[in-house]
C-alpha cells in the first residue's frame, strides 16, 4: 500500500463502501427472486463501478475479483447460463470477500490475490458445475487471515435473506420535501461526524440562552408590573398634595380676610410659590415616568413577540439538525447480514434473517454505539439459539432457522427486538453455571426473569467447549452495560423450544429529551419522560405499611423514596396531605417513588458529566436551565435495583436509657460568602444544622432568636470583627457558654493570644483541614465518642 495515491486510496474506500452496502440489498432481493432482471443489472452497475475505482486507485486484487462477478452476471444476463441458488450464495460469498478486502485496504494491509473465488466465479460463468462452496472463513488467504485464526472448516452453507418488510417508524404522511426528493434526485453533502455533533451542541446551548431569555424577559415584565403599581402609587399621592397645598393657600387667605386685610387674590401675591411648583413639576414628572413605562411596556411586547419567532426558528433549527444526526437503521443491514451468514456457516446451519420497520431512524450515535452489541446478539442467536438442521428436523421444524429484527417507535424511545425461532434459553444449563460460579445458592427458588438475566453477569457462558463465536463469557454482559449507559433496558422473554427474544429499549436521540422535573428538599432532579408512566398520590398513613404498593393500569407499583435512593433526607412533601408518586416502568421494574413535588415537564438538553461522575450509578447526564441552574438527570431505575439488593437491617427496638440527641446547631461567621458556604456544606454533609452572619452585628441579630450550640468564627469582618463580637458574647449571660472556634489567616501569637484572652476554645488558621475541623466541632459539643 505504501507505494499507492494515499488520496485516491481514501477516495475509493470510501465510495467502495458505499457501493457494497446497496449491493447488499440487491443481493437479498436476488436471492428473494433469482429470475428478476432489475437487481441483476444494478448488481453490474456496482460492480463495473467497483471494479473502475480499485483499478484506478491500483488495488488489483479487488478489481480482478469484481471483474469476475461482473462476468457471471453479463452472462447470466446473456442468458448463456442460470443464476440459481447456487449462483446466488456465491455471490454473497463474493461480496463477502469484497467487504473484508476493501477493510484490509482502509487498515493499509496487504492483499492477496483471490485466486479461488475468482476460478469458481469463471466456473461458474462459463456453465461448468460448481463445487460445494466452502465457509466464508475460508476465502481468507494466509496472507490476509490472522496470525492466531484457527484453521478454517468448509462446510454447506444456505443463506436466504429475505427483502426488508414496510413497517417505517412514521407518524404522519411523508412531507412535501421527501416527495420532490423521491421525484428527483438531490445533491448529497458529507459532513464531518465531529463537526455536525459541535452544531448540534451549539443549537443546545442556544436553546438554553434563550431559555435564559425568557426567563429574564418574564423578570423585566413583572418590573414593569410593579413600576405601574408605583406610577398609580405616585399619582393618588401627588393628588392628595395638590389638595393639601390649595386648602393651605385657600385657609390662609380666609385668616387675612378674617382680619381685616386688604384682600388680594392668591394669584396677585404669588402664593403658588416653591412648594405649589414643586408638587406641579412633580405631577409632570409622573406624567412623564407614565409615558416612559408605557413606552417599555410596548417595547417588552415587541421583545417578546421577537423571542417567539426566534424560538420556532431555533427549534426548527434544532430538530433539523437532530434529523441530520438520525441515520436509517437500515444502512447496519449489510454488515448484519455479513456476520449472521459467516456464523451459520461456520456452525453448518441455516438461517434466513426477516427484518421489520428496518427504515426506522436512529440517533448516529446510538447506532453505532449499539453495532457491536447487536453483531454479538446475532452470533448468539446462531450459536445458542438456532439448532442444527437434524434437531430441527427432529423437533418438527423447518431445517432452517429464523431471525428476526424489529424496529418500532414507542414515544421517545426506540423498541429494537432480535429473535429466533430456536430451542429457548437453556434455564438448567444456566442455574447450573451459577451455582457453579456462586451467583445463585444451590436450591435457590428464582423466577424465569431472575434466572435468564444471570446470562448478563460478566463472564457467564452456558457452553461446553470455547468457539469463535461462543464459551468466553465476554458478550452478553457488555451488551447490557452498553444499553445501561445509553440511558436504556434490556429484556428477556424466552419460550422453551420456541425460541428467545431480547427487547431492548433505546433513547431515540442523546442529545434532546422531554423530562419530568421533581423536587427533593430544595434540590431539584429531571427524571426522562420514557420511563415516567404516571404521577399519583397516596395516604401518609399508607406509607408505614411494610412493602407497600401503589395500584395503577392494573399493575402493582412498590413504593419507594426516592429521597432513600439518592442517599438524601426522606421525601416529606411538607403542606399537602397526601406524597406524591412518580410511577417509574423500565422493563419489568415498576415502581412508585415518592417526591416532594412536581415541578413539570420540558424539552432538555442533555449534557455529558464526565465519566467520573456518569459512573455513578441513577445519573444519565445533566442539563443547564434558564437560570443557568444545573439539575442532574435521573435514571431511577438502576436506582430501585440498587435499593433491592441491599440488605434489609432487623429492625431493633432502641434501649430506654439511650438519649435522642437533637440535631446541634452550629453558626457560621464569615465576611467572605465563600467560606459560609464551603464550611456550611462541610457541617451539613456531617448532620449538623446551620445557620450564617456576614458579620459581627448580623450574628448578634440572629442569635437574638436562636442561640447556637457552636460558632465558628472569623476575625476581620466589617461593623464588628470576631474580637468585639467574643468579647460581647463572653458579656452576656444568654452567649457566655457558646463555644467558640475562630478560623482565620491571622496565625501570629500575637492574634492567637488576644483571642485565647477573650474566651474563645480552639484556633485554627486558614485554609482549614476538614478532619482537624470537624474533630474540634465533636469534642466541644461532647460527641467525640460519635466522631470516632
Amino acid at each position: 500500500m505504501s507505494d499507492l495515491d494515499a488520496d485516491l486510496l481514501e477516495i475509493f474506500i470510501e465510495e467502495g463502501r458505499d457501493i457494497l452496502d446497496h449491493a447488499d440489498g440487491l443481493i437479498a432481493q436476488l436471492r428473494e427472486a433469482p429470475g428478476d432482471r432489475e437487481p441483476l443489472v444494478a448488481l453490474q452497475r456496482d460492480l463495473h463501478t467497483l471494479k473502475g475505482g480499485a483499478r484506478m486507485a491500483g488495488i488489483m486484487a479487488v478489481g480482478e475479483l469484481g471483474h469476475a462477478m461482473e462476468t457471471l452476471l453479463e452472462a447470466v444476463a446473456e442468458q448463456r447460463t442460470e443464476l440459481g441458488r447456487d449462483g446466488v450464495a456465491l455471490l454473497e460469498r463474493g461480496f463477502d470477500r469484497l467487504h473484508a478486502m476493501v477493510g484490509r485496504v482502509a487498515e493499509r494491509r496487504a492483499l492477496a490475490m483471490p485466486s479461488n473465488l475468482i476460478a469458481l466465479f469463471d466456473a461458474r460463468a462459463s456453465g461448468k458445475p460448481l463445487p460445494l462452496p466452502a465457509a466464508p472463513a475460508e476465502a481468507a488467504t494466509s496472507a490476509e487471515a490472522p496470525a492466531d485464526a484457527p484453521a478454517p472448516q468448509p462446510a454447506p452453507t444456505k443463506v436466504v435473506p429475505l427483502k426488508p418488510l414496510s413497517a417505517p417508524i412514521g407518524e404522519g404522511p411523508a412531507a412535501e420535501e421527501d416527495d420532490a426528493a423521491t421525484r428527483a434526485p438531490q445533491e448529497m453533502v458529507r459532513v464531518r461526524a465531529d463537526l455536525l455533533d459541535r452544531l448540534v451542541n451549539y443549537a443546545g446551548e442556544v436553546a438554553i440562552y434563550r431559555a435564559r431569555l425568557e426567563q429574564q424577559l418574564g423578570a423585566f415584565r413583572a418590573a414593569i408590573a410593579e413600576m405601574a403599581q408605583t406610577n398609580t402609587r405616585l399619582r393618588d399621592q401627588l393628588r392628595r398634595l395638590e389638595i393639601e397645598t390649595e386648602a393651605q393657600i385657600m385657609a390662609r387667605y380666609q385668616r387675612q380676610n378674617d382680619l381685616g386685610d386688604e384682600v388680594f387674590d392668591p394669584l396677585e401675591l404669588d402664593r403658588f410659590s416653591t412648594l405649589q411648583q414643586l408638587s406641579r413639576a412633580l405631577a409632570e414628572s409622573a406624567a412623564d415616568q407614565a409615558s416612559l413605562q408605557a413606552t417599555l411596556d410596548d417595547l417588552t411586547r415587541q421583545y417578546e413577540t421577537l423571542l417567539l419567532q426566534q424560538s420556532r426558528v431555533s427549534s426548527e433549527l434544532q430538530e433539523g439538525l437532530m434529523r441530520t444526526r438520525m441515520v436509517p437503521f437500515e444502512i447496519l443491514l449489510p454488515r448484519l447480514r455479513r456476520v449472521l451468514r459467516q456464523a451459520a456457516g461456520e456452525l453448518g446451519k441455516q438461517v434466513q434473517l426477516k427484518l421489520e420497520g428496518a427504515q426506522g431512524e436512529l440517533d448516529r450515535n446510538v447506532l453505532e454505539r449499539m453495532t457491536a452489541p447487536l453483531e454479538h446478539m446475532l452470533r448468539n442467536a446462531v450459536a445458542h439459539g438456532l439448532e442444527t438442521p437434524e434437531l430441527r428436523r427432529a423437533a418438527g421444524k423447518p431445517e432452517e432457522g429464523t431471525v428476526r429484527i424489529a424496529l418500532r417507535r414507542e414515544g421517545s424511545e426506540i423498541v429494537l427486538e432480535i429473535g429466533d425461532d430456536g430451542a429457548g434459553l437453556n434455564r438448567e444449563a444456566i442455574r447450573r453455571r451459577g451455582e457453579e460460579r456462586g451467583l445463585i445458592r444451590p436450591g435457590a427458588i428464582l423466577s424465569n426473569v431472575d434466572l435468564d438475566s444471570l446470562i448478563f453477569e460478566p463472564g457467564f457462558s452456558t457452553a461446553e467447549t470455547v468457539s469463535r463465536l461462543a464459551g468466553r463469557g465476554v458478550g452478553m454482559d457488555v451488551v447490557a452495560a452498553e444499553v445501561r449507559q445509553l440511558g436504556g433496558t434490556v429484556e428477556i422473554h424466552s419460550t422453551p423450544g420456541q425460541g428467545t427474544t431480547f427487547t431492548l429499549r433505546l433513547p431515540q436521540t442523546l442529545a434532546v429529551t422531554q423530562a419530568v422535573f421533581v423536587r427533593i428538599g430544595e434540590t431539584t432532579f429531571a427524571v426522562p419522560i420514557a420511563s415516567v408512566r404516571g404521577v399519583g398520590r397516596v395516604p401518609r398513613d399508607r406509607l408505614e405499611q411494610p412493602d407497600a404498593t401503589y395500584r395503577y393500569g392494573d399493575e402493582d407499583y412498590p413504593i419507594h423514596d426516592l429521597g432513600v435512593l439518592i442517599g438524601h433526607a426522606p421525601a416529606k412533601a411538607e403542606g399537602q396531605l397526601q406524597m406524591p408518586l412518580l410511577l417509574i416502568r423500565s422493563g419489568d421494574l415498576r415502581a412508585a417513588v415518592c417526591i416532594d413535588q412536581v415541578v413539570g415537564n420540558r424539552e432538555i438538553v442533555v449534557k455529558p458529566v464526565g465519566p467520573q461522575i456518569a459512573s455513578i450509578p441513577g445519573i444519565f447526564g445533566a442539563t443547564i436551565m434558564g437560570d443557568g441552574r444545573v439539575v442532574v438527570i435521573l435514571d431511577v431505575a438502576p436506582l430501585v435495583r440498587r435499593h433491592a439488593l441491599l440488605p434489609r437491617a432487623e429492625p431493633v427496638a432502641p434501649a430506654p436509657a439511650v438519649e435522642q440527641r437533637r440535631v446541634p446547631l452550629v453558626m457560621v461567621v464569615d465576611d467572605s460568602v465563600t467560606m459560609r458556604k464551603v464550611t456550611g456544606r462541610v457541617l451539613e454533609r456531617h448532620n449538623f444544622e446551620v445557620m450564617t452572619a456576614k458579620d459581627g452585628i448580623d450574628a448578634l441579630e440572629r442569635m437574638a432568636e436562636r442561640v447556637p450550640d457552636l460558632m465558628l468564627l472569623d476575625i476581620e469582618m466589617p461593623r464588628m470583627d470576631g474580637y468585639e463580637l467574643a468579647g460581647t458574647m463572653r458579656n452576656d449571660s444568654r452567649l457566655r457558654d457558646v463555644p467558640i472556634i475562630m478560623i482565620t489567616s491571622r496565625t501570629g501569637e500575637k492574634h492567637r493570644q488576644r483571642a485565647f484572652e477573650l474566651g474563645v476554645n480552639r484556633y485554627l488558621g486558614k485554609p482549614y483541614q476538614e478532619p482537624e475541623l470537624m474533630r474540634n466541632v465533636f469534642e466541644l459539643l461532647g460527641m467525640a465518642r460519635e466522631h470516632e
